[in-house]
């Protein structure tokens, strides 16, 4: 029988990770900012490899579990896996008012557990389970696009049943609804989006809108104030963009010519550095003038410095996401798709975007969100325009062997 052999990390994919986890979107709590867009990686360190005999990834005709396998009917609860700060909670910090309801209204009693710190890290804690072909104990996770395209291609992720998601099927946004790793949303719903985007300090530009990636690498006025993002889909993405180039379809040419446009303005001392999320201190000191963001920052650098601008460029905007999988043997599997349908009912989605703040991928929200808070329901950050939602553009999958010479170019470029 063929084994299956784990996609390995080059030298350059361990970078990306460190890069990620040290300063980059893994750094910090889901809340305050972003985390790992992630290297492409399975593995990291001792979380290597399988098992030197080889384990063979879940069969495909697994992905729809069998009544028998489900235990919903009989066991009224779930296991629900999430990043810190990732869900609304009460003011006293006690109780998760969303989660409550929930229970309150069907019965089924949520297991909630904070312990996904980085997509790499929570990989590790459930890989040796998923490749034995075992229950991970979890019924729902929230993970990393990157990260959900490798579950759902190794068979590790349950298809996911439509009569159970009336209210996530008719309300997913259009902007997420078809990725090329899960066309059709067939094993996933996203629990929040995550938008790239150009930021500037008013004031450190002199009042000068900073509207275009080409304006950060070539406007003099801006030399040795720009930075750009150590994460490389978003700044190469980006750079693609300003190049008329679509990142869904990038090929190998199109790569090396935005990897020679970022050098040459770093060349030319144009960039002052690749940052991970310690831009947004020097964006708000002004030091840096202006930068390719992440706009989980944005919205809250807003509310205490009004010097604070973002643009969505003409030539359009990076776009990600953190997506709900019931993992392969999961318990119950029908709870779990009860869950994923109750957060896309528009006044719990609402209650939600008010609190985490990040990109709701729930189409029809406003009105309800503006119960809430009104200055958020007009936040294009957090509720994206149909004019916004269309420059959305996310980076294609790439293949291992794709991964590792990207990344290899790419920590060249920044010097990592």
């Amino acid at each position: 029988m063929m084994q299956y052999q784990p996609e390995q990390l080059s030298a350059a994919q361990q970078a990306a990770i460190r890069r990620s986890m040290a300063g980059g979107r893994g750094a910090l709590s889901r809340r305050s900012l972003l985390r790992a867009s992630g290297a492409g990686a399975l593995t990291i360190g001792g979380m290597g490899a399988l098992s030197a005999c080889g384990i063979p990834p879940a069969k495909r005709e697994g992905d729809a579990a069998a009544a028998s396998d489900d235990h919903s009917k009989q066991e009224k609860q779930l296991s629900f896996s999430n990043w810190t700060q990732y869900i609304d909670i009460s003011d006293d910090e006690k109780s998760r008012p969303s989660l409550n309801a929930f229970t309150k209204r069907t019965g089924i009693q949520v297991k909630y557990t904070e312990d996904i710190n980085d997509n790499v890290e929570f990989f590790g804690k459930i890989r040796p389970q998923l490749a034995a072909g075992q229950d991970t104990g979890r019924d729902l996770i929230c993970v990393t696009d990157w990260l959900a395209a490798r579950m759902i291609r190794l068979g590790w992720a349950q298809k996911l049943d439509p009569s159970n998601l009336p209210n996530a099927y008719a309300h997913l946004s259009p902007q997420f609804r078809s990725p090329d790793w899960d066309p059709g949303r067939a094993y996933s719903y996203p629990w929040t989006g995550i938008s790239t985007v150009i930021a500037y300090n008013s004031k450190a530009t002199g009042g000068r809108k900073i509207e275009s990636v080409s304006q950060l690498f070539d406007d003099p006025a801006l030399k040795g104030r720009v930075a750009c993002l150590s994460e490389m889909r978003d700044t190469i993405g980006m750079t693609l963009l300003d190049m008329g180039k679509d990142p869904a379809k990038v090929t190998d040419d199109d790569y090396n010519a935005a990897i020679a446009r970022v050098q040459k303005a770093v060349d030319k001392k144009q960039i002052r550095r690749f940052t991970g999320n310690d831009y947004t201190s020097d964006l708000d000191k002004g030091d840096i003038a202006a930068c390719l963001a992440w706009a989980g920052d944005l919205v809250q650098l807003r509310v205490d410095n009004p010097y604070i601008r973002f643009v969505i460029p003409d030539a359009g905007y990076m776009t990600s996401s953190d997506n709900l999988l019931v993992p392969a043997k999961a318990r119950h599997k029908t709870n779990a798709e009860k869950l994923i349908d109750y957060y896309y009912e528009l006044p719990v989605a609402a209650q939600l975007a008010a609190y985490i703040n990040y990109v709701c991928p729930v189409e029809g929200v406003g009105p309800e969100l503006a119960k809430i808070d009104p200055e958020l329901a007009k936040n294009t950050l957090i509720l994206p325009d149909k004019a916004m939602a269309a420059k959305s553009h996310s980076f294609r999958s790439l293949s291992s062997k794709e991964e590792t010479a990207y990344e290899e170019k790419f920590a060249k470029l920044i010097g990592a």
